[in-house]
């Protein structure tokens, strides 16, 4: 019996749909594949965030992700870890929060999408034997600090507090390591530093704080390009569920944390003891306290020229902060 002609057009019609369909379906789920697992993620660690140090250590993100080439860059400051993620060499950056404010103000297209501590991480540093008492004793001197960084705003903001501006004193910009060694040579009089490297010097070399002001260190924070954030989302919520489980390690195991750090950094345990002394891991979503930290920075950033002229700091830190992608993470774990 033969099968009737409308049958066999219909049939001939109907396969070619039918494995069109399929086809499509198993393209848009290798797209769903790839957009879920990109072929490679770059990331840096630093002494200074004690939590990408866990990350990295334990390769939580490399078995979170394992189609997935997962590399590491050490930072050394803020500066040298918003020039890795503006030349894309990384895709997240570990920055205090008012280094990415600059960083963003002056053009550069970033987002902070996690809070990683909130450290006491700067203060201003002398000699022991210095005889300055004083921010306002340090009129007409020389202090080291890292262009760009969390120091260097705090030297600003402490001078301002004595009632100095930078044309008031001679900065010398070296990187955080560099700067300790210059102060405990003599080459400068003060140094903004930035631990663990600050920690060191008052545990190896006696260096005393002759300012410290908790308020005016801003938080270490990770930060991603807005063309990241677009293309990546569920990479950014697989990387801030690894820090995450970095972050609740590093709360639940101090005595290893330091143990790690001071691995880690080539210091004495107590250097890394003293430094997370004063670092609170306690809250890691980006809310209303971070944004009206970083505003209260503003008016230095404006009146010391450190942004473009015309830039409403207080809109550009609206734009920095996002707190989407921790939202739909923390607490979820």
């Amino acid at each position: 019996m033969h099968a009737h002609p409308l049958l066999l057009l219909l049939k001939r019609w109907t396969r070619p749909l039918i494995t069109a369909t399929l086809l499509s379906g198993a393209l848009a789920s290798a797209t769903q594949v790839q957009a879920a697992d990109p072929a490679e993620v770059h990331l840096d660690y630093a002494y200074y965030s004690p939590t990408s140090l866990v990350l990295k250590h334990f390769g939580w993100l490399e078995q979170a992700l394992p189609q997935t080439k997962v590399s590491w860059v050490l930072s050394q400051g803020s500066n040298r870890s918003l020039e890795y993620l503006n030349s894309s060499s990384i895709d997240f950056a570990s920055t205090a929060g008012l280094a990415a404010v600059l960083s963003r103000a002056n053009g550069s297209p970033i987002k902070t999408v996690y809070i990683a501590s909130r450290p006491e991480w700067t203060a201003l540093a002398v000699a022991k034997d210095s005889p300055i008492k004083t921010v306002a004793d340090l009129k007409g001197k020389k202090i080291a600090a890292t262009k760009g960084t969390d120091p260097y705003l705090f030297t600003l903001r402490a001078l301002q507090q004595a009632g100095l501006t930078k044309d008031d004193v001679e900065l010398v910009h070296l990187q955080h390591p560099d700067g300790r060694v210059a102060l405990e040579k003599g080459d400068v009089d003060a140094w903004a530093g930035l631990d663990p490297h600050l920690a060191a010097s008052q545990v190896q070399a006696g260096s005393r704080l002759l300012y410290r002001n908790v308020d005016f260190n801003s938080y270490g924070v990770l930060s991603v390009t807005d063309a990241y954030a677009k293309a990546q989302p569920h990479t950014i919520e697989t990387v801030l569920k690894a820090y995450e489980k970095a972050r609740a390690w590093a709360r639940q195991n101090p005595d290893e944390l330091a143990k790690l750090l001071a691995t880690e950094s080539g210091l004495p345990l107590e250097v890394a003891k003293l430094q997370l002394s004063r670092t609170d891991f306690s809250n890691a979503q980006p809310g209303a306290e971070h944004i009206a930290a970083l505003k209260a920075a503003a008016p230095i950033l404006v009146s010391e020229g450190l942004v473009r002229k015309g830039v409403d700091v207080n809109q550009v830190v609206d734009q920095l902060i996002d707190p989407q992608f921790s939202a739909a993470v923390i607490g979820k774990n």
